[in-house]
């Protein structure tokens, strides 16, 4: 069989007759191996030598493959070697001098630019070469304010084609001494003043990028669909806006290599890297549509996006539960890697969304994610099939804005990039290739692509740490509230509350008395930020403590819930952040939830269906900070819980369910487990979940039937030691909070279901 001209992308000559990419059964000599400088190590069926070296070098050959018998590259006398990684030469800056002049360009050896007379410098000034074989920092350039567009420069190991830099002019760029060209290889001056795709660089086989790197230039990229916008005017902030057109949708398509390029330790830990996508993904308001593929010989979905659309399989956590189930030996012996058949599959997809509902289709962001670990070696040019696809977004779309963004993650040796630097979108100085050593750091890619250090207005977010530092301690509960009431007689009454946006506070209405005034309200959130000022406190319109009193009950907590407004919006930080409150679109973000499935009742289902819910609580303990743990009782044990409401001190009534109502959530006893106990400053402090990786918070703490925190902060509950909880799912409660946290004229973002 004679090679086609484009196997020459993807191919090693030798694997030109393989269909299937399997190893061959004819084994290979043993015999001159070696590498000088370095060690080699064979596959578990013999058919690869890999080899490798220590850190700072490279294996002028990386790996061997066993084909009928030879290897291919075949062993010469002369050994492969081990040599230092090096940067590309960066001496084709122009317009400026470049010291040292003619240095080795090795780890850690630094350059320095400077501009001569009338050209002005950007860019930066000193570059260190790095350990993955690129220059430290951007381009320096060294240019002139007269031309319409700056000038583009030349990235270290390129020449240019090009010096006029106006309207419509382009400069063409090539890589020197077999270096590989990532970005765009023409660019354009255009209207606006910038240059058309994006800055190219010079890769080396060796050459990676970083975990970093990868994480900067992916979630800038990706954040234009989901991320928050964080608007500050003056000092207010008004929050999250997804950057999906109006009224718009957004569908993902993701496709995972699982062919022999990819062994069976690589493909649980590739799941896992797509099962972090997708939970990172889910941080975030916008509710994206899903097509998950895996890729061999043939492709298998995990869930096509018509499926996804319909309702059939649009939960996530199913899906990713099916991502797990899939096994490595499901593809059988057809384990060839057929990106090509990949991309046809999803065109096909697009196709079918296209003809089904035209309107949304034109709507729709389409974003698609390619992971791979090897190179083509069947089912010929993927570029075809990627033209294919942008050719049917252009036709659909509503205006001249791009709707289409084509990712490829390419990871370990094997990767052409070259090839693959064809089917990725080219626009916007954004990148859309990344070229990544190996899976572990494709998986610290993805743990940091979405930081969550920016992504400050999400509700819910929080991180564990085992340490007691002040700031980490902070991060574990970064929407806890302290509040300070100065009574008249001069004495402080103490309370907690949850930051529930950057305007409100939640808490319980009893922390406040009548006579209480905002400017004797305090509220600190964190050591850094003390003594807020309080622009009102709003209670419950039908909370009254007195209106029992003929029952018997002398002091009634039903809707014990109250909003501190803040005189001024705080500012989002990774100590600070908002908690989920239940019935929003927010936490159905949290909850994994598509846009069909956000509903209350949805929410109450996936968090408050068990006859016994674990919830938690934080206490001032000794002026720490403490999670205490409960559950909360349902079903066939709430009649207990409420029963005991009647052993409080004072109360007199016969039925308990005049005293508890079903506007309380009720927790303590000693079954079927044994509780914390809310003490008295705990008071209107957040009874919350954590349904995954969010926290939502479903009650307010209230009140309870026996103080047992006089000696001991840290009680445990005792068999009708009772504490009972404002009920935010409370039909009456989520109206009060909607009045007041879905009003954007008080700079409130929350959007009700």
């Amino acid at each position: 069989m004679e090679c086609e001209p484009w196997m020459n992308l993807f191919l090693l000559a030798i694997l030109c007759p393989l269909i299937t990419g399997a190893p061959s059964s004819i084994s290979c000599p043993d015999e001159n191996l070696r590498i000088s400088g370095g060690s080699f190590a064979f596959s578990e069926d013999g058919s690869t030598v890999r080899y490798s070296c220590s850190e700072g070098y490279y294996p002028t050959i990386k790996i061997r493959l066993c084909i009928k018998g030879r290897w291919n590259p075949l062993p010469k006398i002369k050994p492969p070697e081990c040599k230092k990684i090096t940067c590309p030469d960066p001496r084709g800056f122009k317009n400026g001098e470049v010291k040292p002049n003619n240095m080795q360009n090795t780890q850690n050896n630094t350059t320095h630019y400077s501009c001569q007379s009338g050209y002005d410098f950007r860019g930066s000034g000193t570059r260190v070469c790095q350990l993955n074989g690129k220059w430290s920092g951007g381009t320096p350039v060294c240019g002139r304010n007269s031309d319409y567009c700056p000038d583009p420069g030349i990235p270290a190991g390129c020449t240019r084609t090009g010096h006029r830099f106006n309207i419509d002019d382009k400069v063409t760029y090539h890589c020197e001494n077999k270096l590989t060209l990532i970005g765009s290889k023409e660019r354009v001056c255009q209207e606006n003043g910038q240059w058309s795709g994006t800055e190219p660089q010079c890769y080396a086989d060796f050459t990676y990028d970083t975990p970093e790197e990868a994480s900067d230039g992916f979630s800038s990229s990706l954040k234009s669909n989901l991320a928050v916008s964080q608007q500050h005017e003056g000092t207010d902030q008004h929050g999250k806006r997804i950057q999906v057109t109006k009224g718009g949708k957004l569908d993902i398509y993701i496709a995972l290599d699982v062919s022999n390029s990819i062994k069976e330790d690589d493909f649980q830990k590739a799941k896992g890297v797509i099962k972090t996508l997708i939970e990172k993904i889910s941080y975030y308001e916008v509710s994206p549509n899903y097509e998950i593929l895996i890729f061999a010989t043939d492709v298998t979905r995990i869930v096509s996006m018509r499926d996804f659309k319909i309702g059939q399989k649009n939960n996530l956590l199913e899906i990713l539960k099916r991502l797990e189930d899939y096994k490595y030996d499901s593809k059988g012996d057809r384990s060839g890697t057929n990106i090509a058949l990949a991309y046809k599959s999803i065109l096909e997809s697009m196709q079918i969304e296209q003809l089904s509902k035209k309107e949304d289709f034109k709507q729709t962001q389409h974003i698609i994610i390619i992971h791979s670990l090897g190179q083509a070696n069947m089912g010929g040019n993927p570029r075809p099939w990627v033209d294919q696809i942008k050719a049917l977004i252009k036709q659909n779309a509503l205006s001249e804005e791009e709707n289409l963004e084509l990712y490829v993650f390419g990871v370990g040796d094997t990767v052409n990039a070259e090839s693959i630097n064809d089917l990725k979108t080219d626009r916007g100085n954004e990148k859309f290739f990344f070229k990544l050593k190996s899976l572990d750091a494709l998986q610290k890619t993805f743990d940091e692509m979405i930081d969550e250090g920016t992504s400050v207005a999400l509700c819910g977010l929080y991180r564990d740490y085992y340490d007691d530092t002040e700031s980490h301690k902070r991060q574990q509960y970064p929407w806890l509230a302290k509040i300070s009431v100065t009574r008249n007689n001069g004495k402080i009454s103490n309370c907690l509350g949850s930051l529930v946006t950057s305007s409100f506070i939640l808490t319980a209405a009893h922390c406040f008395r009548f006579g209480d005034t905002p400017d004797r309200i305090t509220v600190d959130l964190g050591s850094d930020i003390k003594g807020i000022k309080v622009k009102d406190y709003i209670p419950h319109p039908r909370y009254d403590i007195a209106a029992k009193k003929k029952m018997g009950i002398p002091e009634y907590y039903e809707f014990d819930v109250a909003l501190i407004q803040l005189k001024k919006p705080v500012i989002m930080e990774i100590g600070l952040r908002p908690i989920c409150i239940p019935c929003t679109k927010e936490t159905s973000g949290a909850l994994k939830l598509s846009d069909r499935e956000g509903t209350c009742k949805k929410h109450q289902e996936e968090l408050m269906s068990a006859e016994t819910v674990k919830a938690s609580f934080m206490s001032v303990v000794e002026k720490s900070i403490e999670k205490k743990q409960i559950t909360i009782k349902q079903g066939k044990w709430r009649d207990a819980c409420v029963e005991d409401a009647k052993k409080a001190k004072g109360i007199n009534a016969t039925n308990a369910k005049d005293i508890v109502t079903d506007n309380f959530l009720c927790s303590g006893g000693i079954v079927p487990t044994v509780d914390d106990v809310a003490c008295k400053g705990d008071s209107g402090g957040a009874t919350f979940v954590v349904p995954g990786n969010r926290l939502v918070q479903v009650g307010i703490v209230s009140w309870g039937v026996k103080d047992l925190c006089k000696n001991n902060q840290k009680p445990k509950s005792d068999s009708h030691t009772r504490d009972y909880h404002t009920n935010l799912f409370s039909p009456e409660v989520r109206e009060f909070l909607k009045r007041y946290l879905e009003n954007e004229k008080l700079g409130t973002p929350l959007k009700f279901l």
